[in-house]
């Protein structure tokens, strides 16, 4: 087998940025020869055989199609856990990491039991997050889509964690008995309005766009999943939603006109207005 196929020449010629060149690579070490990502180090004159090769061709011809680094691998940190990703539901971003750590402050002035709702759940990241950071919380995650709940339970039997959070299909509140009641809601709605251009480029035009657009301005699922948790938080429960940059305004407008109290904030590490909090 030729030398050109070694681990140093396919990452010094592939035309991928060096880090995503890196990260496929290693997940075919991993795949073909159970070697950790040090390897690309360590062994970085192993020649790929054959069937690793032609793996590695097909992952970097994808890549360069632009498909999503975590749907060819299938799996994404987030928050100190990996979790599974498939087309089916949208990439955990680091972003979205600000929700869970808002989730996390809040349950630490909560006395127990302390019950948690994670409405539009996806791959489960802001629910299994908080249930692996947080393992006095019951926490309860909604999704319409079963393709979604199917891939967020696997998560959930990956990390010990199915039997804290328990998944109900159904649209926001509708998965609900009109009783259940929670210390804290959190969700990351689709929030980006019909014909942005951003839904055409990149990673997005990959992911499930019922998880990116309302198909409308934005802000219809923000309203209904504000409006509805008056029915659903206990006094003085928090509720956190995540936003687009320029949505701030509009969000904290919503809550102020759904009855909701101490409305603020809160910044990304980009410092873009990212997370809207109020209280009950």
């Amino acid at each position: 087998m030729s030398a050109e196929h070694s681990i140093r020449t396919l990452l010094s010629a592939s035309p991928l940025a060096p880090n995503e060149a890196r990260i496929l690579l290693s997940h075919v070490l991993d795949k073909h020869y159970q070697l950790s990502r040090s390897a690309l180090l360590s062994k970085d004159d192993l020649v790929l055989d054959p069937r690793a090769l032609s793996d590695w061709k097909t992952l970097e011809s994808k890549r360069l199609a632009g498909e999503p680094v975590a749907y060819l691998i299938g799996k994404k940190g987030f928050h100190a856990i990996e979790l599974t990703v498939a087309p089916g539901v949208l990439i955990p971003r680091p972003e979205t990491e600000l929700l869970v750590d808002i989730a996390l402050d809040a349950i630490k002035t909560i006395a127990e039991p302390i019950h948690v709702l994670d409405l539009g759940t996806g791959s489960g990241a802001i629910a299994l997050a908080i249930a692996h950071s947080a393992n006095h919380v019951a926490l309860t995650a909604t999704d319409q889509s079963l393709e979604a709940l199917k891939i967020a339970q696997q998560n959930a039997c990956n990390l010990q964690l199915d039997t804290r959070v328990h998944f109900k299909q159904g649209s926001w509140y509708q998965a609900l008995e009109a009783n259940d009641l929670f210390d804290v809601i959190v969700s990351n709605p689709p929030y980006i309005a019909k014909g942005d251009m951003h839904l055409v480029q990149g990673d997005l035009r990959f992911e499930p766009q019922s998880a990116l657009t309302d198909d409308l301005d934005g802000l219809s699922c923000l309203k209904a999943i504000i409006f509805g948790a008056t029915a659903h938080l206990k006094p003085k429960g928090l509720i956190a939603v995540e936003h687009g940059f320029d949505q701030r305004e509009a969000v904290m407008a919503i809550m102020a006109e759904a009855g909701f109290r101490d409305i603020q904030n809160h910044a990304d590490l980009a410092g873009h207005p990212r997370v809207s909090t109020a209280r009950k």
